[in-house]
Parts: structure tokens; sequence; C-alpha cells
């Protein structure tokens, strides 16, 4: 699997340094005064400070529960998203918008998931599988 880069707009650099590098984890890479690379599991995740970046409030359904749009994450195997789920619920200054949870039981393509915002407001998604085999199972 080859990684992806995406790049999204962030209010503050240094609280996002803090959420991404020790909340969720990711290593640090290269970074200026107006952006910061990271390590998302293997993605390059590129933070660009954008203080006055609104974002439009939207909303999705999956599995008869409302999702943000826009949101990015990553899609994990089971036992680290496990790590991480945990290790999100073990703070208590994680933005929750879908605490872990188990979407499609029993179905093709059944995931744990769970969303968080950062502290600039994006919505992120991490799904853990059994298998990579079925993401895209149906």
């Amino acid at each position: 699997m080859t990684p992806f880069h995406l790049a999204f707009p962030v209010r503050d650099l240094d609280e996002t340094r803090v959420f991404y590098g020790q909340v969720l984890g990711c290593a640090i890479g290269r970074s200026s005064t107006t952006w910061v690379d990271f390590d998302l599991f293997g993605h390059q995740m590129s933070a660009h400070l954008r203080p006055r970046a609104a974002q439009a409030p939207s909303d999705g359904k999956v599995d008869g529960i409302t999702v943000p749009i826009p949101h990015f994450g990553a899609v994990l195997l089971m036992d680290d998203w496990q790590r991480l789920a945990t290790r999100l619920e073990a703070r208590d200054d994680i933005d929750w918008l879908e605490r872990p949870m188990v979407r499609f039981k029993g179905e093709p393509g059944e995931q744990a998931t769970l969303f968080i915002r950062d502290p600039s407001g994006n919505a992120l998604e991490f799904k853990g599988f059994r298998s990579l085999e079925q993401i895209f199972a149906h």
C-alpha cells in the first residue's frame, strides 16, 4: 500500500503539534512557520496555518449514525485500532464526536470506528478491521 498525502487547515501550529504528536503519537516531520508534516500511520499529513479558515458544518449518515463531513483519518488493523482507542479513552481532553463502536456488525465490512475533533475543529475518523481485505467488502 502506498501512503497518501493530505493538507489541512489548522488555527495554531503549537496546539496542532501537541495533538498530533503527543495525543495521537504521530512522528513530526519537516515544518516551517506556516506548516508542519506528520506521519499518521504511514501517511503524510500536512497541517497548514489558516487561523481564519471557516469550516461549514455538514453531516452524512453511515449505518444510521450521523457523521461529520468532511473528515479524514486512517484505516488500521484491529489491534492497532484498539491500542489507539484505549489511548484516547484514557484521556480527559478528547473532543469525542463518536466513541469507539462497531458498525455493520456481522456483515461484510464489519468495522470498529471512532470520531474525534482536533483542536482546530477538524473531524478525524479511525477505522479498525480484522483484515485489510474487508475494507471494500460489500
